[in-house]
C-alpha cells in the first residue's frame, strides 16, 4: 500500500440534475414504505428542462394494488415530486417545481421477479438481484471515511446551508466540488487543490460580484477543512468555465443512479456497480452495500484495522450470500480470514440474508430521501436515519475473535 501520494475525490450538490433524480426516486421509496413496510420499489427518474419522468416497478398496499393505483395516490405522487423539487430550491424558468411537466410511468412489479424473491412456504426471502456489493472504512476522518470525499461532501453541504439560510443569496442549487489531498505516511496532511463550480445569480461571473462569490467560496472551504491544510501552494479553481447561471436539469439531463462513486467512497474503494436510490431495501444493491459499510466501519472502530474493504455476493432469489471477503490492506491486527469467520458467527446479523440485514439495521422504514445527497456513508446517525453508520457491533466482533 502506498503511503505518500495525492488523491482526489469529487461530490455534487442536491441541485445537481442526477441528484435531483436520486432524491425524487428516494422520496418515492419513502412514500411507499410509509404505506407498506414490505413495499417493493424500483423507481427511476429522468429530469430535464421543465420535465420530470418516473418509470419503474412498484408494489405497495394502499398505493398500488391489483394492477392499478388506489384512488388519489397518483395525485399524491405528483404533489410529492413537486414538493421535493421545491425543497431543493428550483424556481427557475427552465426548471420550476410548480410549472414543470410531470409524467408517471410507474407500474406493477413483474410476477416472475416476485415469485423468485418473495418468501413462501419453507423458502426464505431471496435477494432481489444478483450482484456484488462493497463496503469500506478507514481512519482518515472521525467519520471513518476517505478524507477527499468526506470534505468534498461537507463543502457542498455548507454551500447549500448558506444558500437556504440567506447567508449566500447569490448561490443557486447546482454545484460540484473536488478536493485533492496529499497523503504522507498514509495520512492526509494537506490540501493541494480545490475545485468548486457553483450555479449563481445573474452577474456573478464578472467584476466585484465574481470576486465576492470567489471570496465566499474560499472562506467556506477554509471553515470546512482542518486547520493548516490550506496554504499559499493550494491551487484554486472556482467556476473555472466562467458563467454558471443555467444549471440543474435545465443545463443537463439527470438520471437516477449515475453518481454511484459520489454516493460511496469517492474512488478510494471498489464498487459493485449497483445504484442505491429508488430501490427498496429488499434489493441487495442497497441493503448489502449498507451492511458491508456497517461491518467495515465497526472493524475499524474496534481498532482491528486502519482500513477495511468487505465484499458480499448474491444470486437472485437466493437468501444466503455466495461469498464474503475481507481485506484490511495490511493494516489489520488479526488475520483477514479470522474477521470473515467472526462476521459469519454473529447471530444478530441473521446470516447476512436480505431479511437478516433489513431486520438488524431496521431498513424497512422511510429513511432514504435524506441519504440521496451528500453521500450515503460518513453521515451522523439521526434517529432511524443512517443506521448503517452505528458502531454498535464492536463488542460482538471482539468477542467473536476471542
Amino acid at each position: 500500500m502506498r503511503t505518500d501520494y495525492l488523491f482526489t475525490s469529487e461530490s455534487v450538490s442536491e441541485g445537481h440534475p442526477d441528484k435531483v433524480s436520486d432524491q425524487i426516486s428516494d422520496a418515492i421509496v419513502d412514500y411507499m414504505l410509509r404505506h407498506d413496510d414490505q413495499a417493493r420499489v424500483a423507481c427511476e427518474t429522468l429530469t430535464t428542462t421543465q420535465r420530470v419522468v418516473l418509470a419503474g416497478e412498484i408494489r405497495a398496499r394502499g398505493v398500488y394494488e391489483n394492477g392499478d393505483w388506489v384512488a388519489g395516490k397518483r395525485d399524491e405522487i405528483e404533489r410529492l415530486v413537486r414538493e421535493t423539487v421545491r425543497e431543493i430550491g428550483y424556481e427557475q424558468g427552465g426548471f420550476h417545481w410548480e410549472t414543470l411537466i410531470f409524467e408517471n410511468h410507474l407500474h406493477g412489479q413483474s410476477g416472475e421477479i416476485a415469485q423468485g424473491v418473495d418468501a413462501s412456504g419453507n423458502k426464505d426471502e431471496g435477494a432481489g438481484d444478483q450482484g456484488i456489493m462493497f463496503g469500506f472504512a478507514c481512519d482518515d476522518t472521525p467519520d471513518l471515511m476517505p478524507a477527499p470525499l468526506d470534505y468534498s461532501h461537507k463543502i457542498l453541504f455548507r454551500l447549500a446551508q448558506d444558500r437556504k439560510s440567506g447567508a449566500a443569496p447569490f448561490l443557486q442549487p447546482d454545484s460540484k466540488s473536488q478536493v485533492t489531498l496529499r497523503y504522507r505516511d498514509g495520512k492526509p496532511v494537506a490540501c493541494t487543490a480545490v475545485v468548486v463550480s457553483t450555479q449563481h445569480a445573474k452577474g456573478y461571473d464578472e467584476g466585484e460580484k465574481e470576486a465576492e462569490l470567489k471570496a465566499y467560496v474560499k472562506r467556506a472551504v477554509a471553515d470546512v477543512l482542518p486547520k493548516g491544510w490550506l496554504s499559499d501552494e493550494t491551487v484554486w479553481h472556482i467556476n473555472p468555465t466562467g458563467a454558471f447561471e443555467i444549471g440543474g436539469p435545465d443545463g443537463d439531463a439527470g438520471l437516477t443512479g449515475r453518481k454511484i462513486i459520489v454516493d460511496t467512497y469517492g474512488g478510494a474503494a471498489p464498487h459493485g456497480g449497483g445504484a442505491f436510490s429508488g430501490k427498496d431495501p429488499t434489493k441487495v444493491d442497497r441493503s448489502a452495500a449498507y451492511i458491508t459499510r456497517y461491518l467495515a466501519k465497526n472493524i475499524v472502530a474496534a481498532g482491528l484495522a486502519r482500513r477495511c474493504t468487505i465484499q458480499l455476493a448474491y444470486a437472485i432469489g437466493i437468501s444466503e450470500p455466495l461469498s464474503i471477503y475481507v481485506d484490511t490492506h495490511g493494516t489489520g491486527t488479526v488475520d483477514d480470514a479470522a474477521l470473515e469467520d467472526a462476521i459469519k458467527s454473529i447471530d444478530a446479523l441473521g446470516g447476512l440474508t436480505p431479511r437478516g440485514i433489513r431486520t438488524h439495521l431496521g431498513l424497512n422504514k422511510p429513511i432514504y430521501r435524506k441519504s440521496a445527497a451528500y453521500g450515503h456513508f460518513g453521515r451522523d446517525v439521526e434517529g432511524d436515519h443512517f443506521p448503517w453508520e452505528r458502531t454498535d457491533l464492536v463488542d460482538a466482533l471482539k468477542a467473536a475473535l476471542g
